[in-house]
């Protein structure tokens, strides 16, 4: 069902230049290491969240950790310190799971599907006017849903599916496309999201309260008050309210996915359909719910971005009625008018008919100079001429006019069409002789 366009082929490369698909892709997806990561078009921005986890890690591992390593004894300030640097290359871990992964990226159709009832039949000489439907209904878990045909992608996106306006594609399971991550959050990535996100709160969990286990370390110590504490050790008031907003914001974040997980809903539904007030087709209960997300297998994507392009060979050469065509036959040469002789690229449209014949539209009634062009009276003389030979009469002209013969490369090509008795091209020459008595 999907496809990736494919390109034509080049002779003069002899394949040597074989392209993969991460190289011809239409989404606004960035790629490293020849396709084996794919990031959204803001990819930058995971360099700033990259900064807000391991800067505010270092300050803490240098200024607070350090020193509580001498305060616990039996080796528990060592673990302070390693617990925060293992839990950070987790968190970055994640980080990556979610931003450099397909997130469920559906590929686009070379071609728009047929509509539905359409047998392939052509009724007149126009391809008829078919209009595919914008909207089809579906049922899931006995409950209609609406899916919508995407222009873009030229495909009628499955259920729970979006077109992602920033990174191009249209997402499997579409949630919403996360700056800080620079990547769609979709089917095959979200379960890394929620991770990354609660293991972040889970960070500046750890982070905040081992700042006020430092301070009141200091406290102990040096019999002192609270706040000549915190001024002796200012790294850790830094901490102290960096980690409490940031855990606002990821704490949140965590607190209203649990509530999109439990429901069985994703950002965008939650935004846009408000499963509150109608049925939910995908709620299964809270228990398999939690279930389908954390213990389900991740399916594979349906891209294989370091696969090679299929390549759409170039047209060969056709032979009609016995004879051999060229690619290149049908290129303008030369105007043809009334006496010049017959050139073979002016007469290409004809041999473009299937089995070498004319129609009634074609050759004879051209527009350069052809029989189309002619009075009534000349066009009887012709028709006569060739079916029954009849005598010349007197044209519209004014002239004696015989029976009309074309020139020799005409008829030499229209024997070899099999036709002599209708010769033409888009361009005939037609010469008029006197009759032999």
């Amino acid at each position: 069902m999907y496809a990736v366009p494919p390109h034509r082929s080049d002779p003069s490369t002899n394949g040597s230049d074989v392209l993969m698909i991460y190289e011809t892709w239409k989404g606004s997806n960035k790629f490293f290491l020849q396709g084996r990561f794919i990031f959204g078009p803001d990819v930058r921005s995971l360099a700033l969240t990259i900064f807000l986890i391991v800067a505010p890690v270092a300050v803490f591992c240098v200024f607070v950790a350090r020193k509580l390593m001498d305060d616990f004894t039996d080796h528990w300030g060592t673990s302070i310190m390693v617990i925060a640097i293992v839990f950070t290359f987790y968190d970055l871990v994640l980080l990556l799971l979610t931003s450099g992964r397909d997130p469920g990226i559906i590929p686009r159709n070379a071609h728009p599907p047929e509509p539905e009832g359409y047998d392939g039949s052509v009724e007149g000489a126009q391809t008829p006017q078919l209009r595919l439907p914008r909207i089809k209904e579906v049922e899931v878990n006995g409950i209609t849903v609406k899916i919508k045909y995407c222009d873009t992608c030229m495909l009628y996106r499955p259920p729970r599916c979006s077109h992602c306006s920033i990174c191009n594609n249209c997402v499997e399971r579409f949630d919403h496309h996360c700056p800080w991550v620079g990547q769609c959050i979709g089917l095959r990535n979200y379960r890394f999201f929620f991770m990354f996100v609660f293991s972040t709160t889970l960070l500046c969990i750890y982070v905040f309260g081992f700042c006020w286990v430092y301070i009141k370390r200091i406290m102990d110590t040096e019999q002192t008050s609270i706040w000549r504490a915190m001024i002796k050790t200012p790294a850790s008031i830094v901490l102290i309210v960096y980690t409490f907003i940031a855990v606002w914001f990821v704490g949140g974040l965590t607190a209203f996915h649990l509530y999109l997980i439990s429901t069985n809903q994703t950002t965008y539904e939650n935004f846009r359909y408000r499963y509150d007030r109608r049925a939910n087709p995908y709620n299964k209960g809270v228990l398999e719910n939690f279930k389908e997300i954390f213990c389900g297998p991740t399916p594979p994507s349906k891209n294989n971005f370091r696969a090679k392009v299929p390549i759409e060979p170039a047209l060969p050469a056709r032979s009609v009625a016995g004879g051999f065509v060229s690619p290149n036959m049908g290129k303008a040469v030369e105007d043809i008018e009334m006496g010049r002789k017959a050139v073979w690229g002016d007469v290409g449209s004809v041999l473009d008919h299937p089995e070498g014949q004319l129609s009634d539209n074609d050759g004879l009634n051209g527009k350069d100079g052809g029989l189309g062009e002619m009075s009534p009276e000349i066009r009887t003389t012709v028709d006569e001429g060739d079916r029954a030979g009849i005598h010349p009469r007197r044209s519209s002209w004014g002239r004696k006019s015989g029976s009309w013969e074309m020139s020799p490369e005409v008829l030499a090509l229209a024997s070899r069409m099999g036709e002599p008795n209708r010769t033409g091209g888009s361009s005939s020459t037609v010469r008029s002789t006197e009759p032999k008595l």
